[in-house]
């Protein structure tokens, strides 16, 4: 059985995982504040919390297509559960198999794979969110560890995390640690009252005089952010966009069912060509979201120098089509699209939030924008 067929057979196995464990219940998972423990602990008995990761390490060894189609098929159930895949996976996981020394993979990438521990990606805090070099959390040296001191926030899955990568300050250079929970002065305090992402476990982190011995430097001291960050925010942005093309595509589906099914004036809404032409609108929005994906996965799988840049336009475009599809949908459902009933309400609240994690709508257009000044710019010839 060819490599291909073998991650294929995966994406099919998820769907139907999905469909059993996860679309039926994802309201009661909002009403409960979080995804059960038990969902997490069935995903990792599958290989769930590490699909990208090699199979030494008790992942799946999914491409970054066959990746990024995995983390579509369940964000379009639910969108806290590819959350946990977002941080825990591609932020922690994939970021420590990329710079971690090899004790620190065999120690930590085992344990994340199988649902021992669950992982949790420490930058934002309080005053700082795209302005993530102007981090407020200090480390100092000691003569056989480091101390932490700070506070970080907006941190998914923060408060039921066991091992976090930190990110904290030294006279403006920049450090990755790996902090544990068990450490003393580490406390987690839940975050209420979400828009979005209420089934995510979102919290805030004090370090409070945190010693953290010198083997849990990740990476290269003072080059957290130039390494760890980039590399991290890298391959959040590109759970991100598959997740963008995921809620677009359950509210497409949302929308064509639900006005293929109302009638209203004696007719069905899918025979207005006001309705039709929203649907024509989103089904060709959401076409193009996925091409870019795809097109991003297949430069990440051949390392192309160009992938990190296709992964920002794809996560930039992605997260709003998102935000236009869901609003076209909810529009089509009318009052009832603001009743948990059916799944646009839901859908609308979490599209938004993809516009501003792992980097604002309008950060990543800066970023495309200095690409496109010097990819674009032709010289004039003199005559």
């Amino acid at each position: 059985m060819s490599t291909e067929t073998i991650q294929q057979n995966v994406i099919q196995e998820v769907e139907q995982f999905v469909n059993d464990e996860i679309r039926p219940y994802v309201n009661q998972f909002e009403e409960q504040s979080g995804i059960p423990l038990e969902l997490i602990r069935k995903m990792a008995a599958k290989g769930y919390l590490a699909a990208p990761l090699p199979y030494q390490y008790g992942g799946l060894g999914l491409d970054p297509v066959s990746y990024g189609q995995f983390t579509e098929v369940i964000g379009k159930a639910c969108s806290a559960t590819r959350s946990l895949i977002t941080v825990h996976t591609s932020l922690v996981s994939e970021t420590l198999l990329r710079f971690g020394t090899e004790a620190q993979k065999d120690k930590w990438l085992p344990k994340l794979a199988s649902g021992e521990v669950i992982g949790a990606f420490g930058l934002s805090e309080p005053d700082v969110g795209s302005d993530a070099k102007s981090i407020k959390t200090v480390w100092r040296e000691e003569v056989d560890h480091y101390v932490l001191d700070g506070v970080k926030k907006w941190i998914t899955f923060g408060d039921i995390a066991d091992v976090f990568i930190v990110i904290a300050s030294n006279q403006g250079k920049s450090t990755a640690f790996i902090v544990e929970r068990s450490f003393p002065g580490v406390t987690t305090k839940r975050i209420e009252g979400l828009m979005a992402g209420r089934a995510t476990y979102l919290a805030e982190i004090h370090l409070e005089s945190v010693e953290v011995p010198k083997e849990n430097v990740l990476g290269k001291v003072n080059f957290g952010f130039e390494y760890i960050v980039s590399t991290a925010l890298d391959n959040g942005r590109y759970s991100i966009a598959w997740a963008g093309v995921g809620i677009a595509q359950e509210a497409v589906e949302a929308m064509v069912t639900y006005a293929r099914n109302r009638i209203q004036f004696d007719q069905k809404l899918s025979d207005f060509q006001l309705i039709r032409g929203m649907i024509g609108d989103s089904v060709t929005k959401v076409h193009a979201a996925r091409a870019l994906c795809l097109r991003a996965g297949e430069l990440r799988k051949a390392k192309d120098s160009d992938a990190t840049m296709e992964t920002t336009m794809a996560k930039y475009f992605t997260s709003k089509v998102a935000v236009d599809v869901t609003n076209d949908a909810l529009q089509v459902h009318g009052a009832n699209g603001f009743t948990n009933q059916y799944p646009v309400e839901r859908l609308y609240r979490e599209a938004k939030v993809l516009e501003i994690i792992e980097g604002s709508s309008q950060m990543q257009q800066e970023i495309i924008s200095h690409y496109g000044l010097r990819q674009y710019y032709k010289r004039s010839k003199k005559r």
